[in-house]
């Protein structure tokens, strides 16, 4: 059943088009927290996937896990949305994909030079993937969407932490609470 709801919900966030609205529960929005300029001292994917962040952001969210969502499930869901991008009519200029004994930790790499070299275009992409995650109906019926973010669908997926990249020089990253 966990297998076809994270599908769904991958497919949800792929698929342009908003859903009915429906009766949300009363939940408020996460506040993002200030942004540091340190990183963990055993983050072991700096200098393989990406650069030492610039900056760690901690995003605080109201949000509960979702019981039952474990790394099968998180592997299974970012493994959809990156099926998605390799079949897009057009060029994704990005990969995603999980690290982490508990596959936890999202990743995301720019593919071309100069698409994500600023922390300006890598909030950018997280402010779509945002949008994206408004229309789905998972995210409707489990938060108020108005008010949630993709990092509260990370937490509801129980990911720890989100880092993009240009994959050269830049990366930022959120750590999810």
């Amino acid at each position: 059943m966990l297998k076809s709801f994270t599908a769904a919900l991958a497919l949800g966030l792929l698929v342009a088009g908003a859903a009915s609205a429906q009766d949300k529960p009363d939940k408020k929005p996460a506040k993002p927290v200030a942004a540091t300029t340190t990183t963990s001292g055993d983050d072991r994917y700096v200098g393989y996937y990406y650069p030492k962040p610039s900056a760690v952001e901690n995003y605080e969210s109201t949000l509960k896990t979702i019981d039952g969502v474990d790394r099968p499930q998180r592997v299974q869901f970012v493994t959809v949305i990156s099926q998605g991008t390799l079949q897009s009519a057009y060029r994704v200029p990005y990969a995603v994909f999980v690290k982490g004994e508990k596959a936890d930790r999202l990743i995301i790499v720019g593919l071309a030079h100069g698409e994500l070299d600023t922390v300006y275009r890598q909030r950018a992409l997280l402010a779509n993937m945002t949008t994206m995650a408004r229309l789905s109906p998972f995210f409707q019926e489990h938060t108020v969407a108005e008010d949630s973010t993709f990092f509260d669908l990370l937490k509801l997926l129980g990911f720890s932490s989100v880092t993009i990249t240009d994959g050269d020089k830049s990366a930022h990253q959120v750590v999810i609470k």
